[in-house]
């Protein structure tokens, strides 16, 4: 599969078919590891990260969930297909701006990618739609098993195993989710609940990570410790902290339905007008609408079929989706034309709102 053929297939988060949740959009369950013998990747000299790559591709493309996959040098895709892959959350930030001896192996139904000498080595993560960590890290794990029978990893006794990066030594296990939180948003409570739960180790970002904006009231939750606890450990104590939170989104969004039931109804109301009518949308303007467009799925204002409809377009709907889809051109104008088209055809077969059931 090559990068146009990956592009065009609609993978696991943005095929409707896949699974669904209120609050929770997607998991995520990524490890770092390294070779032994060779520099992390910063330090690395060229020819060592040609060396790195080579034999890293060579072992991720014998995973039988790789197959029929895509295997891609960083450096020979342009701009555009790295932005695509960064918003499909297959690559980092980071990854795009690696310019040689730099990869990455993306499976079929694009859940499953790993990068080649990001910060470290090998980034393993897998990606789906809903609440499952457990089965994620149960797939990750037979990969790091079967990878690891190919490559030797850098591992401490003390330690575990050894990163670029202090915070990922040990376990070297990072979990997050994608946390839809408008009700904590509208009542403004999401700067107390970022302070609580820092103090329990646990990093509050943005849609696409560190340093990025929470567009649509969407929240990257992952845990900030690898070292000292077991993957188990941070596992169920990560799950615990997203289960109290999204215990306080719901709890938020009754209040908001109980105390300002109008003012939610006419967020929702004028967000759904405005993306059927609209002919100029920005990026930042669709994801605040399609925020409450994906809450009214959780309220059935809109029957909750449609959820996964919505969590697609908040992906297709994103600048480098839109760039690809006019063509790699197109000035701001033409494009924020095109993606007003773009989600009045998405939602043109939605049902009228119901708010019947919620007065």
């Amino acid at each position: 599969m090559n990068i146009n053929q990956l592009i065009k297939f609609r993978g696991k988060l943005t095929d409707e078919k896949g699974d669904s949740s209120p609050v929770v959009i997607s998991t995520r369950v990524r490890l770092a590891r390294n070779l032994e013998k060779y520099p992390f990747p910063g330090w690395a000299k060229k020819s060592q990260k040609r060396e790195i790559l080579s034999s890293c591709l060579n072992a991720v493309g014998k995973l039988a969930e790789m197959e029929n996959g895509a295997s891609l040098a960083i450096e020979e895709l342009d701009d555009l297909e790295k932005q695509i892959l960064m918003e499909r959350r297959l690559i980092s930030r980071e990854l795009m701006g690696c310019k040689e001896g730099a990869g990455v192996c993306i499976s079929r139904n694009q859940s499953l990618s790993v990068m080649v000498n990001e910060e470290d080595h090998l980034r393993i993560q897998l990606v789906e739609g809903g609440f499952h960590f457990n089965d994620l890290w149960d797939v990750v794990n037979a990969v790091d098993s079967n990878l690891e029978k190919e490559l030797i990893y850098a591992f401490s006794r003390d330690l575990g195993y050894l990163t670029a990066c202090p915070t990922n030594v040990g376990t070297g296990l990072r979990c997050s989710a994608m946390m839809h939180l408008p009700g904590l948003v509208l009542s403004n409570q999401m700067e107390k609940v970022v302070r609580a739960v820092n103090q329990l180790g646990i990093a509050v970002r943005g849609l696409f990570g560190e340093g990025s904006d929470a567009s649509g009231s969407i929240f990257q939750i992952s845990n900030q410790q690898t070292l000292g606890e077991s993957e188990e450990e941070i596992l169920t104590r990560l799950q615990n902290v997203l289960t109290s939170l999204l215990e306080q989104e719901k709890n938020a969004r009754l209040v908001l339905l109980e105390k300002e039931p109008l003012k939610l109804f006419d967020k929702i109301g004028r967000a759904f007008g405005i993306l059927n009518n609209s002919h100029l949308l920005s990026s930042a303007e669709a994801m605040k609408l399609l925020s409450f467009l994906r809450l009214a799925t959780d309220l059935e204002i809109l029957p909750g079929k449609f959820r996964r409809m919505v969590d697609r377009i908040l992906i297709e709907s994103q600048p480098g989706h839109i760039q690809y889809a006019f063509g790699g051109k197109g000035t701001p104008a033409e494009r924020d034309e095109y993606r007003a088209w773009f989600i009045r055809e998405q939602i043109s077969t939605l049902p009228i709102l119901n708010f019947d059931k919620l007065k």
